[in-house]
């Protein structure tokens, strides 16, 4: 991933919005290598001005892990072991967080891709791909990740009132 510039279309990541969320990133990183994930890389603020992060990935999480059960709003990725084959238990596990703003399903099999991504309780599924949104396509999450969605004509909708008059004359 590039971090720099948010303006910069070769950019993948800009800065976190304030030094509070850059704090709150760290301590994420720091809170998950305390519980017993395995930090592969990153974890640490990026060496330039500003309040960049380093794109950063855990592997090794299990559930009962604070890093496994909130959102971190920051390029972290967590990587969980699960028995091969058992699709509806990694469903089970996925589904069990009170978040679902989005999600990501990486595999050769499209009937996989398709089932799974029906049974994600996400907002957005990306498949074989992460964080690629166009403006066209609602974004926003299920259950406590947000209400409503952001761009695509599903957008419209937050701003309209919708009224229904019946009447005989």
């Amino acid at each position: 991933m590039k971090i720099g510039d948010p303006l910069d279309r070769a950019t993948n990541h800009g800065p976190q919005n304030h030094q509070a969320h850059l704090r709150k990133l760290l301590e994420y990183c720091q809170r998950g290598v305390q519980e017993g994930a395995t930090l592969v890389c990153g974890g640490g603020q990026v060496p330039r001005p500003g309040f960049f992060f380093e794109p950063t990935v855990f592997t090794d999480v299990e559930d009962h892990m604070f890093i496994a059960k909130e959102e971190s709003f920051g390029p972290v990725m967590i990587i969980s072991r699960f028995a091969d084959g058992d699709i509806d238990a990694v469903l089970c596990r996925a589904n069990a967080t009170e978040f679902g703003l989005a999600s990501g399903v990486f595999t050769k099999d499209i009937n996989k891709a398709l089932y799974v991504s029906d049974k994600l309780q996400a907002g957005t599924v990306f498949v074989n791909t992460y964080n690629k949104t166009d403006v066209a396509a609602p974004f926003g999450g299920f259950k406590q990740s947000g209400f409503g969605k952001d761009l695509g004509e599903a957008a419209l909708n937050e701003y309209l009132r919708i009224k229904t008059v019946t009447f005989e004359y």
